[in-house]
């Protein structure tokens, strides 16, 4: 019985001194392969990055692409998109223009976007019936009008006709910032839209902002070596001729007449950028009386397109033209409403 305990004790004693042995090598293990994960982690961390800044910005058709990390939470991924626009402020990009995709959806969501986009070009887009019958009830309305209007005109004598003439004027820049204003093309027209005047005028300055996109002039067509155009003293003088008894009609002659460097009696001007019913207050509940542009008035009053965008500039016998077409709607109410005034007092032909 004694040799079973010893023995049995014994083994006890081994078994612990074996496990008391091999806990510190265990420790160590584990510390080792600790380490190893953690070195691992890192290594990974850092290839993620790389990653991550290889893939970050990627120029698109409006902008940059951000890929956000699919391993990020929504909290993290918040965070993130407002890192990014903050670097992208700095940098100065606009940050409405990023665009923010999740890694692994980049692809999926290009795949929708195609077939949405195609979707749309064969999609083909109907008008409103609403819209369709207030555009014909409009159209109606002013073939209406005009037939009304022309009626009128045509029974308008050829002695009234002959008193009105139309003009306007393209300006170019001069001076250091060019925004002084220098003569450069002149036209005037009768009563039914025939040219009376129309010719480019040199100018012996240096000119700073031809205007282009706004005159139509281009550089040969001023050029002191133009033997088409005139110099200015020869187009004033050949305007002022014009103008002699005759009624002014135009859009902002106040530009017209300064540049020209003539003047003309205030009750014989007809200006349609001052004549109140064609002009609207500055303000949504009224205040001071704005003119409205020339081409806004025309379509709305006419139904006519002019200085049509791509047309290389204004075309100064088209606008004479208009002017004159626009006057010509109100002429009956307008002359009625300076007699009025002449009665009341005003002497016709004062400036």
């Amino acid at each position: 019985m004694r040799s079973r305990k010893r023995r049995k004790k014994n083994t006890i004693n081994a078994h612990d001194g074996g496990d008391q042995a091999q806990s510190p090598l265990n420790a160590d293990d584990k510390q080792q392969n600790g380490v190893k994960r953690l070195v691992g982690e890192i290594y990974s961390v850092d290839e993620d990055k790389e990653q991550l800044q290889s893939k970050m910005a990627k120029p698109n058709n409006d902008g940059l692409t951000i890929i956000i990390p699919a391993t990020l939470t929504a909290k993290e991924a918040k965070k993130f998109r407002k890192d990014e626009r903050r670097k992208a402020r700095a940098n100065g990009h606009q940050e409405d223009r990023l665009k923010f995709i999740i890694d692994g959806e980049e692809g999926e969501q290009s795949k929708e976007t195609e077939a949405s986009s195609a979707k749309l070009k064969h999609k083909k887009s109907f008008p409103r019936i609403n819209e369709l019958l207030n555009e014909h009830a409009r159209q109606k309305k002013l073939e209406e009008q005009t037939s009304k209007r022309n009626a009128v005109n045509d029974a308008v004598p050829t002695s009234e006709k002959e008193k009105y003439i139309a003009i306007d004027c393209e300006m170019v820049g001069i001076g250091t910032s060019g925004a002084k204003s220098a003569l450069a093309r002149a036209s005037a027209v009768d009563w039914d839209g025939k040219v009376l005047l129309d010719t480019f005028v040199r100018v012996p300055e240096r000119v700073t902002d031809f205007r282009t996109f706004v005159s139509g002039v281009r550089p040969k067509d001023i050029h002191v070596k133009n033997e088409n155009a005139m110099n200015h003293a020869d187009v004033r003088e050949a305007m002022e001729k014009l103008l002699i008894g005759k009624i002014l009609v135009g859009h902002a002659l106040k530009n017209d007449l300064s540049v020209l460097m003539i003047s003309h009696p205030r009750n014989d001007t007809r200006d349609t950028a001052k004549y109140k019913p064609f002009m609207r207050p500055s303000g949504r509940a009224g205040g001071k009386m704005r003119p409205r542009k020339l081409r806004d008035l025309v379509a709305e009053n006419l139904g006519m397109e002019i200085q049509k965008k791509g047309a290389g500039g204004h075309d100064s016998i088209e606008d004479a033209r208009a002017s004159m077409e626009l006057f010509k709607c109100v002429r009956t109410r307008w002359e009625k409403e300076l007699m009025g005034k002449n009665k009341g007092g005003v002497k016709r032909g004062t400036k």
